[in-house]
């Protein structure tokens, strides 16, 4: 929010510097972002002075140009070649000195010491365009005689800058969004700080209704959007550019000056805070106004000429026979203020801010006005607005009221009203300040004081403190005008001992395995928890009904939350491909959602929805690469699937505890996926599907493996790590080729041989897979190892012989295995 140091001063009063401003307004928690001095004429007229023309001659060498010599009050007169017709000795005029910046919009050109046609030519006598004070250019300007000769330019036309306040104004502060709203905090800040000062504004009395030739009907149909709405209506406007006073205010704050009545609603906008609109009332069909939602797809034009499809949930402001407005955000085409609008009626209304940030949102439109509904407006402004507005259409257009004030308010809105304990405010604060300074403030808030007793008070919050609805809300408005520096830092700091949690451990291990990964080569990336809900459709593994939605989503690319890290991370790794860098390890850990409806409940409405913690692995491009001493080599799904198992390795998680299986992930063109005994998803690893590859661009394979961090942890919590010697007796390993069906999986294998053997079984390792056209049809060779050991003893051949029988027999048995 640009405020204008002037104007500012307008409703309070104050002998503070700008910058005094800037801090105040800091401390009561409109932070200033920026501090700018604003020149009303670009260069402050530096370098130009007051000079008079002691001679005029004509130049040898030109028929229209002259030689002058010109006293500029500094001693010997200056030689000036002028090609201004108007030019004569004896004139006071406005001189350019050497070294002097003139501007020519972004344009600059410095006045140096030359020679126009063979004379030289020591500055230059200005017109009005040239300096940046009006248009004309017809000749120099002639200033009058009394003009003293020396007097520097920016002190003749008595040119005074002004300062830009840029208040970074957040989302719970609308009534920040004003010079009237900034000037009542800073009114608040004075008193509190033993100031001398008033807060006041222009009230209305000059506000008179001259005729009443133009009456405007106003119907509400939708009393859930459009709380408040009122208009006036004025007849005998002539629309012509602004007075220099408006179009400087406007400028300042970074608005355009278009017409009188258009700029008239915006300086009332942005000195109130009440956006207006204006309507030509020849475009206001059957001279009735009526508020109302339209039908789905209903046509639109905007002001800007875009052609837009009007939503059932989208408030329209309509003539008896068709929209003019999409309320709060945007004009409609043809229903604006032209150079032949004759009759205008301004629109001031309290429209509810969710209604309207939809609308804008849904439309993909922003404007001054839409900003302010959509945090909330003064509903008790709209009447004091639309009076100021009038009262300037006269004055400013010579135009008329020509009806009473329609103000449509079906149901007032009551303001909010606070229980204030002072034992609250001290302990909340940590300071107890004296019940008339809380009084005080509260006061200067404009909060009024409902009941009090000794103990409390009850206040009734204005309308336009949207923000203030709970007693803690009122003790931060006390505190930040009491000033929070005022709070000393107590001399003793007090904590409560707490125990290291699962959080804490969970952490921790992150932690661990972040630098590990790190020290492996990878880096650490941060995607947006929001991603785009196309990713998520046609997948089997990650279905789109089950994202959580977004509400109110800023765009489609940020409408849903993610259930999986995959695709932020292919998102940074086509990122990279497409800045030459291939050779990518990636990791992230973050948060993901799913929503169940299947698990809807009206008493439980979070009973659908689950958050979980999980780790993501990306590798692609080339392992190895112009190293002198390793030939190049590309990356696989080994290498990825060597540092997944340093992780569970780290974490502590048994390998007993492991079942493999075949992925079914529609992701990977060919994954795995690890459960936990009882089922539990713990991780999946594999090959990126090639149409994944193709969807973002990438020609390389990408490896990928996803981590249920969630379920890590509570299998690796009851993992207990105890001290162990190194076993004396030795291992024994044995292999197996087993002739199977084609369906057979290894995690099968695993599995009955663990329950053949619980004890002495350490080891089960997979070495070969043989497929081809020397074994039977549906059939494929697994080379198996398996490591036997005792721990106390030194096993014999027969034990572990009849280990071995037993571990084929139930493979046989269970799997229809063959021994090759």
């Amino acid at each position: 929010m640009n405020i204008s140091y002037k104007w500012l001063k307008e409703y309070v009063d104050f002998d503070l510097t700008a910058q005094q401003v800037a801090d105040a307004l800091t401390s009561t928690g409109l932070e200033v972002d920026a501090l700018e001095e604003v020149q009303s004429i670009k260069g402050g007229l530096k370098g130009l002075y007051v000079g008079k023309v002691l001679t005029c001659e004509a130049h040898p060498n030109s028929d229209h140009l002259h030689v002058t010599t010109v006293d500029l009050g500094k001693g010997e007169p200056s030689q000036i070649v002028c090609g201004a017709p108007n030019v004569a000795a004896g004139q006071k005029v406005i001189v350019a000195d050497l070294g002097c910046v003139l501007y020519d919009g972004d344009n600059e050109f410095v006045i140096k010491k030359s020679k126009l046609r063979g004379v030289e030519s020591n500055g230059m006598i200005c017109a009005e365009d040239e300096i940046g004070i009006g248009h004309d250019h017809s000749g120099i300007i002639v200033l009058p005689e009394d003009a003293v000769v020396g007097t520097p330019a920016a002190e003749y036309y008595h040119l005074e800058s002004d300062w830009l306040i840029e208040v970074d104004i957040t989302a719970n502060r609308a009534d920040g969004l004003s010079h009237w709203g900034v000037a009542r905090d800073l009114y608040a800040w004075l008193k509190s700080n033993g100031y001398e000062t008033s807060l006041h504004r222009p009230d209305c009395s000059k506000f008179k209704v001259e005729n009443h030739d133009l009456p405007i009907e106003v119907v509400i149909e939708n009393q859930e959007a459009c709380k408040r709405y009122a208009c006036v209506s004025v007849t005998d406007c002539e629309v012509k550019e602004s007075p220099e006073w408006l179009k400087n205010k406007l400028t300042t704050v970074g608005l355009r000056p278009i017409n009188n009545i258009v700029d008239i609603t915006n300086y009332v906008m942005m000195a109130y805070g009440q956006p207006l609109h204006t309507f030509d009332a020849d475009m206001v069909k059957g001279h009735k106004i009526v508020v109302k939602t339209m039908p789905e797809g209903t046509p639109f034009q905007t002001l800007d000429g875009e052609e837009h499809k009007l939503s059932d949930r989208d408030l329209a402001i309509c003539n008896a026979e068709e929209p003019m407005c999409i309320a709060g955000v945007f004009g409609g085409k043809g229903s604006g203020t032209y150079e032949t609008t004759k009759n205008v009626v301004l629109e001031s209304a309290y429209f509810h801010p969710t209604w309207i940030r939809k609308s804008a949102r849904r439309h993909g439109l922003s404007t001054d006005a839409s900003f302010r509904f959509e945090r909330g407006v003064d509903p008790n402004g709209t009447i004091y607005a639309l009076q100021q507005a009038a009262i300037l259409c006269q004055e400013l257009a010579g135009g008329k009221v020509s009806m009473e004030v329609c103000d449509v308010y079906p149901e007032p809105m009551k303001n909010a009203v606070v229980e204030l304990n002072y034992e609250y405010v001290n302990n909340l604060i940590g300071k107890v300040i004296p019940v008339e300074t809380i009084k005080s403030i509260c006061d200067s808030l404009e909060m009024k004081v409902f009941n009090e007793t000794a103990e409390a008070l009850t206040l009734e919050i204005p309308a336009y403190r949207v923000d203030v609805q709970r007693p803690c809300d009122v003790v931060e408005d006390i505190l930040r005008i009491y000033g929070y520096n005022n709070v000393e830092i107590p001399t003793q700091l007090k904590g409560s001992l707490v125990i290291k949690g699962d959080e804490d451990r969970k952490h921790k291990l992150a932690n661990l395995v972040s630098e590990q990964l790190v020290g492996e080569g990878f880096n650490e990336i941060l995607n947006n928890s929001l991603t785009k809900g196309a990713y998520y459709e046609g997948h089997n593994a990650y279905p789109a009904e089950n994202c959580v939605k977004i509400m109110n989503p800023l765009s489609t690319d940020l409408n849903v939350m993610r259930q999986t890290l995959l695709f932020g991370g292919l998102e940074s790794i086509q990122y990279n491909v497409n800045r030459k860098r291939g050779n990518l390890r990636f990791f992230e850990f973050g948060n993901v959602y799913t929503f169940t409806p299947e698990k809807e409940n009206a008493d439980d409405p979070m009973q659908a929805y689950k958050e979980q913690y999980h780790c993501s692995l990306l590798v692609t491009g080339k392992r190895v690469e112009g190293s002198w001493a390793h030939q190049n080599e590309d990356s696989s799904i080994y290498e990825l699937r060597a540092y997944v198992i340093n992780i569970i390795r780290r974490i502590g998680v048994p390998s007993n505890q492991l079942v493999f299986k075949k992925s079914e992930n529609d992701i990977f063109s060919t994954g795995m996926t690890v459960e936990n005994r009882g089922g539990k998803k713990l991780y999946e690893i594999g090959i990126i599907s090639k149409k994944l590859q193709k969807q973002f661009g990438l020609d390389n394979p990408v490896y990928y493996a996803e981590l249920n961090w969630t379920a890590l942890m509570k299998l690796a919590k009851k993992n207990v790590v105890l001290y162990t010697e190194v076993p004396k007796f030795p291992a024994v390993s044995r292999d197996l080729a087993l002739l199977v069906d084609n369906s057979v999986e290894f995690a099968q294998i695993e599995q009955i041989a663990r329950q053949t053997e619980k004890k002495l079984l350490k080891k089960v390792e997979l070495f070969d897979v043989y497929e081809g056209d020397k074994l039977p049809a549906g059939k494929k060779s697994y080379a198996v190892n398996f490591v036997l050991q005792d721990e106390e003893k030194t096993m014999g051949d027969k034990q572990i012989d009849a280990i071995m029988q037993k571990l084929i027999t139930n493979l046989k048995k269970q799997l229809n295995a063959e021994l090759r």
